[in-house]
């Protein structure tokens, strides 16, 4: 069964330090992922400049890029032409109807004008616990972030590396936090319920959804855990992303390529679809048709596990597994619906700096050179 096969693994990766388990700490109390991934602001590699004057092209990409301290803009037919500096290790981003990105990094969020790629601010959190500004998986800041439908709001999910995670409110025209409320351990993903009313914070190291009035800010907890929560924060079998479905507004969340639980986030109550990937998972999105999209990132136990791919899921559930080469973590998907696009960032070891373009209809792949490490990922 899936549970013992991973508990042996969880074995082997608790000996050795490594997976999507809990961070280790020194004597002095810092993550030990953020020592061993440290990184610099930047490598050198980045694209050449763009002229200033040059508005960004319609369908083009942006990418969060964690292991540097910019966003990369990407023509998804030649690479990258651009970047801006926006703060430490940025991970989630989301961009709005008026063109403005908003972007979760170590430091605060950052808000960049896509059209001129220009950044316009970078909003502090509110939130005590954060630590210095670092690299690695388990670094402190902000990490999922969502837009309220009518986009007067951001919400972030901000990382404190040794407790509860925080949701930070901020006023999209004040460009200031105008309150917080209490979430899970490493808030992975934020997302919106379709009428604004409520967000969706998915707690990666507490098995769990926090659910977010918008107004009001109370909290309510629904834990997500179709293999149990054996293992603690050290246990591979947790949530990671969600997205909200747009026929009826419940929450999607895949596991292990196996199996896809469906939450109505009104009762709490789940369901469990069968998924066919067999492979771990990250990254979700969903288009307006209810066409699922999970990237897979490899094998927990390469003896029974399948290897990286993207999921394409329809409404009806029928699945396509597209292989890919090599882990990945975000994915987006074009206006025309006839490509995806796979950041090949990845929050553990196994990364690398740039975008794997999948066509759709022919099931074929390949890959962009863009961005340091990049996680997060829109279409402009």
């Amino acid at each position: 069964m899936r549970r013992a096969a991973v508990l042996t693994a969880l074995a082997a990766a608790v000996a050795l330090g490594i997976g999507c388990a809990a961070p280790r700490h020194d004597p002095a109390g810092t993550p030990a992922a953020s020592r061993t991934d440290a990184a610099p602001p930047s490598t050198g590699r980045g694209p050449a400049p763009a002229s200033p004057s040059a508005r960004t092209p319609a369908g083009s990409l942006i990418v969060a890029d964690f292991g540097s301290d910019t966003v990369t803009f990407v023509d998804p037919g030649r690479g990258a032409f651009d970047s801006t500096e926006v703060g430490t290790a940025p991970y989630g981003l989301v961009v709005g109807a008026d063109g403005r990105a908003w972007v979760a990094t170590a430091e605060g969020v950052a808000v960049v004008d896509t059209a001129t790629r220009q950044r316009l601010a970078r909003i502090p959190y509110a939130s005590d616990g954060i630590g210095e500004p670092g690299f690695g998986e388990f670094r402190g800041g902000g990490m999922g972030i969502a837009l309220s439908p009518d986009g007067r709001h951001v919400y972030a999910g901000v990382n404190r590396p040794d407790g509860d995670g925080a949701l930070e409110v901020i006023d999209s025209r004040t460009l200031e936090v105008t309150g917080t409320a209490e979430v899970g351990r490493r808030p992975f993903d934020v997302d919106v319920s379709r009428d604004g009313r409520e967000v969706y914070v998915t707690n990666h190291d507490s098995f769990d959804v926090t659910v977010v009035t918008a107004g009001s800010l109370r909290t309510r907890r629904i834990e997500v855990a179709p293999y149990g929560t054996e293992g603690g924060l050290g246990s591979w079998l947790k949530p990671h992303y969600a997205a909200v479905r747009g026929s009826d507004g419940k929450l999607l969340l895949p596991f292990e390529g196996e199996r896809l639980v469906v939450v109505d986030p009104s009762t709490g109550a789940s369901r469990v679809e069968r998924m066919t990937a067999n492979t771990h998972q990250h990254g979700v999105t969903v288009t307006a048709d209810g066409t699922l999209f999970v990237v897979g990132t490899g094998p927990i136990d390469p003896a029974r596990d399948e290897g990286p791919s993207l999921t394409v899921r329809t409404a009806d559930g029928r699945e396509k597994v597209i292989p890919l080469d090599g882990p990945h973590e975000g994915v987006a998907v074009s206006r025309d619906g006839r490509s995806a696009y796979v950041t090949g960032g990845f929050t553990r070891d196994g990364y690398w700096n740039g975008i794997t373009v999948v066509d759709l209809d022919a099931g074929t792949t390949r890959r962009l050179q863009a961005g340091e490490r990049p996680l997060g990922v829109a279409v402009l």
